[in-house]
């Protein structure tokens, strides 16, 4: 079985830094693209990021300028540095990961529980 575990989420004020982890566990052959997804109260879940083993990385219109989001190959992990943020970055944070899965082989599009992400004005 394999899992994503977020960290970092917590309150901030307007204006302020965070920094997200995700880390996979599990029996893992290899991971795809991962990436970062919000869901704000009342909301449909959006897009945040996303970047390839590669490192080709996309971005939601609410990120550009503001997020950086990175990835460590060797140690499963998926970041995401989230600068002056703002009342409205105030979401539940998702981390998200295509795995490529040992015994049984198989592809498995995996979602973390989620981070809780509170930006206060």
């Amino acid at each position: 079985q394999v899992q994503l575990v977020e960290s970092g989420g917590g309150l901030v004020q307007a204006g302020g830094s965070l920094r997200l982890s995700c880390v996979a566990s599990g029996r893992i052959s290899s991971i795809n693209a991962m990436g970062w997804y919000r869901q704000a109260p009342g909301k449909q879940r959006e897009l945040v990021a996303t970047i390839t083993t590669g490192g080709v990385i996309n971005y939601g219109d609410s990120a550009k300028g503001r997020f950086t989001i990175s990835r460590n190959n060797a140690k499963n992990m998926v970041y995401l540095q989230m600068d002056n943020l703002k009342p409205e970055d105030t979401a539940v944070y998702y981390c998200k990961a295509l795995i490529i899965q040992l015994s049984p082989l198989d592809a498995l599009d995996v979602w973390g529980q989620g981070t809780l992400v509170t930006v206060s004005s």
